[in-house]
């Protein structure tokens, strides 16, 4: 099993329009060869933002690896950058490979 993650500094008081993003936005990850499941988790508040972060579980970091060099990665990824004001800094990507 392998999980990748992306921290969000989402600036306080957009938090909803975050979620929103998301919620309309299209994945494209139906049918991907290894992805098994997402969530969009929601961490503490601090003074200037609220951090998020996206979790995909994929099969191995071979399966990862191969859907960010996809069509639908590209597909899903056409409106990033959008909502700029949303975001304080770029994302964090985190990857972890399941030892236990």
């Amino acid at each position: 099993m392998f999980v990748a993650m992306n921290r969000f500094r989402i600036v306080k008081g957009m938090e909803e329009d975050f979620v929103e993003i998301w919620r309309k936005r299209e994945s494209h990850l139906d049918g991907v060869p290894g992805f098994r499941e997402f969530h969009l988790l929601r961490g503490p508040s601090f003074e200037d933002h609220t951090l998020f972060a996206s979790h995909s579980v994929w099969d191995s970091a071979q399966a990862f690896e191969n859907w960010t060099k996809s069509e639908a990665f590209r597909r899903a990824h056409a409106g990033a950058g959008s909502s700029k004001n949303v975001y304080l800094g770029p994302p964090n990507l985190e990857l972890f490979e399941a030892v236990l």
